[in-house]
């Protein structure tokens, strides 16, 4: 008889003194590095046919132990969430987030066995492999943080990110109309003007669109002095949003529990 609750232990981030689930921890971790090192490879030529059998082999078994790993934590969910039903908690597990990036990060190896798809189109959806990437994120902490200050900063970055998309449409119409009676064909449309806007508010300037007429090099000055600024206010948003993790982190570190109550024990 399987013990499923030991088995939710192993698959589930491991605690300090749990050393099955850190080996599987850091199993499945080197097996995603693996894996996006053969995504990497596979834009290279030249390999012999030995060499591709064994990525293909790799490729194979890593499928096989994620499938196995997916169907493990739907088996187990109701541990994940244990106020829901049997039922509802692996429900709620399929439409969760990790949930569905497993699901794509294997999907790919099944879909040519289930329809007939073109080569072309398969190459882009095996593109979907380096979603397993982001599996890794279950089993640092690092990435949870990053998550986590998002999560809390999506507000403030939606907002300033509002903005910033406000000025680009306001830019790229007021450069249409002032450089495409001297460029027709560089600022053919709006979209032309956008991608201006994009280029030089992010301060990239590829160069292959520009202004030349005066009033044209003064807007673009004066969205480039803005862009400084404006694109800097998401970075700013998400700094500030790290100190705060981390002083959090201090605080929590900071507090004393009562050992026989548990309640916390005031300094």
């Amino acid at each position: 008889m399987i013990d499923r609750k030991r088995v939710f232990a192993i698959i589930q981030p491991a605690d300090d003194h749990d050393t099955a689930s850190a080996v599987f921890d850091w199993f499945i971790v080197i097996l995603i590095a693996i894996n996006v090192l053969l995504v990497i490879l596979d834009t290279f030529s030249g390999f012999s046919d030995t060499v591709k059998r064994i990525f293909s082999m790799t490729e194979t078994i890593s499928v096989v132990i994620f499938t196995v790993e997916y169907l493990l934590r739907l088996f187990t969910a109701d541990y994940l969430y244990p106020d829901l039903s049997s039922a509802k908690a692996r429900f709620s597990y399929v439409f969760s987030f990790m949930a569905i990036v497993d699901l794509l990060a294997i999907l790919p190896f099944y879909l040519p066995y289930l329809f007939p798809i073109d080569l072309r189109v398969l190459r882009m959806v095996r593109l979907l492999r380096l979603l397993r990437l982001l599996k890794v994120n279950r089993y640092t902490s690092a990435l949870s943080t990053v998550g986590n200050v998002i999560k809390r900063k999506t507000a403030q970055l939606l907002s300033s990110m509002f903005v910033v998309l406000i000025l680009m449409i306001i830019a790229s119409l007021l450069m249409y109309n002032i450089e495409n009676e001297a460029q027709p064909d560089v600022f053919q449309n709006a979209f032309s003007g956008f991608w201006w806007a994009v280029a030089t508010l992010t301060t990239v300037g590829y160069g292959d669109i520009y202004p030349v007429t005066i009033l044209g090099k003064a807007l673009g000055a004066v969205i480039a002095l803005l862009g400084i600024g404006l694109v800097a206010v998401p970075t700013g948003i998400i700094s500030a949003g790290f100190v705060e993790n981390i002083s959090r982190e201090k605080e929590n570190d900071e507090i004393q529990y009562c050992p026989y109550c548990g309640k916390k024990i005031n300094k």
